[in-house]
């Protein structure tokens, strides 16, 4: 079997944790891929991994390049991708992925380009492990990195979970979502997709659960979430309440939501900043089906490795 071709993309923040960069390039040769691109976790401006057009040409190279990758990896989030939203080449991308299936992964402050390659070009992408946190942890989560190689030899996968309530729901409809601030930052802009009938999937990380309740408002009041068929929350990790909080923690936060959300809300999915996560492919078509407390999110139609 050929070794996986993997190309190391850094569209955020700068990989200030270098040891967990090594790490994670060792990992992946070690599990028989071949891996480039490390001239990424050199660069450094400010607290970005590279000028803005120095990383808007990491993407955009994708359209141009002889041989394409069989994977291009996000090294990290933090923050930036914002930045080069305007700057993408949209049309060639979709030109040349489109007609060349890539598996493109990261998660946190890349859903912002996942969700404008959604918007604009139509091109699937998927959320799932970083170099640098996933692959060079210093314990990285076996169940991780399983589902995400089983998710990505396969043209079709599946997540299960325990969720807190009964539930009987089976519907189907495009994944899509990601990091929810980062989400709610696209609103009124080109960028997010208009996704009509679909399964949203959210997470997030260090923002208090009052944020957390504005935030899901904003999909609710902007007439997001009525949209859907399902919300499905993921993570929402060191989202921790102040003393002001009086005792309202998320569990109060999602329950407002659920009052008005006009939509099932699940809960309980592995997916997002925890170390274990689960590997999906958004902009693609899905069945959700929960009986009782036993869910399951399949997927398929997604690009794949051969």
């Amino acid at each position: 079997m050929p070794a996986t071709h993997i190309r190391l993309i850094a569209p955020s923040g700068y990989p200030h944790d270098r040891d967990a960069m090594a790490r994670g390039v060792a990992r992946l040769r070690e599990a028989g891929c071949s891996v480039e691109g490390a001239a990424v976790l050199e660069r450094s401006a400010s607290r970005f991994a590279g000028t803005d057009a120095e990383r808007a040409a990491d993407l955009n190279a994708l359209a141009t390049l002889d041989v394409l990758p069989d994977i291009a990896l996000a090294v990290r989030g933090g923050y930036g991708a914002t930045r080069l939203l305007e700057h993408l080449h949209y049309g060639a991308l979709r030109e040349r992925l489109g007609g060349e299936p890539l598996v493109l992964v990261g998660h946190s402050d890349f859903t912002a380009i996942q969700l404008a390659l959604l918007a604009k070009a139509g091109l699937p992408t998927f959320s799932g492990p970083m170099l640098g946190p996933d692959f060079g942890a210093a314990e990285p989560s076996a169940h991780t990195l399983e589902h995400f190689w089983s998710t990505l030899r396969n043209g079709q996968g599946q997540a299960a979970w325990a969720t807190s309530g009964e539930h009987a729901l089976d519907v189907e409809g495009p994944l899509w979502g990601g990091n929810l601030a980062m989400l709610c930052s696209l609103l009124g802009t080109p960028y997010l997709p208009r996704i009509d009938g679909g399964i949203l999937v959210v997470e997030d990380v260090g923002e208090p659960p009052f944020r957390i309740e504005r935030l899901l408002y904003q999909l609710h009041l902007s007439g997001v979430l009525g949209r859907q068929r399902a919300l499905v929350l993921g993570d929402f990790v060191h989202c921790r309440p102040a003393g002001y909080d009086n005792g309202y923690d998320l569990d109060e936060a999602f329950a407002q939501i659920r009052k008005v959300a006009g939509i099932p809300v699940l809960d309980g999915l592995p997916f997002g900043h925890a170390p274990a996560k689960v590997t999906l492919p958004f902009g693609v078509p899905a069945r959700l089906q929960v009986s009782g407390t036993q869910a399951s999110l399949s997927f398929s139609g997604y690009p794949h490795l051969a």
